[in-house]
């Protein structure tokens, strides 16, 4: 008879993403993976794969949370502005982990370039923020928030970009007065 789980596995992975997020992919060993989350090493590889695996669904996971969030504050809002100042707050002072960035762009930074599979979640998952983006600067254009200088699809990409500048200089001891600094004058930047 097969031993049923003796654990939560949302509740494991998502321990497994926090460690991740805090060290990075190169730096978790599997021993550190089950010290952290609390299982035994058979009941990892048997629930979860291998540690790559384990890291996508991690990465995975993350997104979920992240766009989740994101998509509800921005319903929310009751005008673009708001919005958008939503995502740059959102940004700048973090999720759960300021201090550890964001899981996305680190594991990007540090694994995209050799990692297919990396590198094409963060691809799909940098589109989907940049949608979101782009939604609300229509929304904006449309209300005469913003600039029609430039359609929204570009000033998406641009604010994106600056996004993830923000969430990079994030984990730094940048001060949070700068990063604010930064939003505030791109938002300065495409109003009307």
């Amino acid at each position: 008879m097969a031993r049923s789980k003796e654990f939560e596995e949302s509740v494991v992975l998502d321990k497994a993403m926090r460690l991740f997020w805090e060290q990075g992919y190169e730096k978790t060993s599997m021993t550190d993976l089950v010290n952290h989350m609390g299982i035994h090493r058979k009941s990892l590889y048997d629930t979860f794969g291998d540690k790559h695996t384990l890291f996508l669904k991690s990465v995975d996971l993350y997104d979920r949370k992240i766009s989740s969030a994101l998509a509800a504050g921005v319903k929310r809002s009751k005008t673009a502005t708001e919005a958008l100042q939503f995502i740059f707050s959102s940004l700048i002072h973090g999720e759960e982990s300021p201090a550890s960035g964001c899981f996305i762009v680190n594991s990007t930074v540090e694994l995209a370039a050799r990692d297919d599979d990396m590198n094409n979640r963060s691809t799909e998952m940098f589109a989907n923020t940049e949608k979101l983006i782009k939604d609300i600067m229509v929304w904006g254009q449309r209300e005469n928030e913003f600039t029609t200088e430039y359609n929204a699809e570009v000033l998406a990409e641009y604010l994106h970009n600056v996004g993830v500048g923000l969430r990079v200089m994030a984990k730094t001891s940048m001060t949070k007065e700068k990063l604010l600094r930064i939003a505030t004058l791109s938002m300065d930047l495409i109003r009307k």
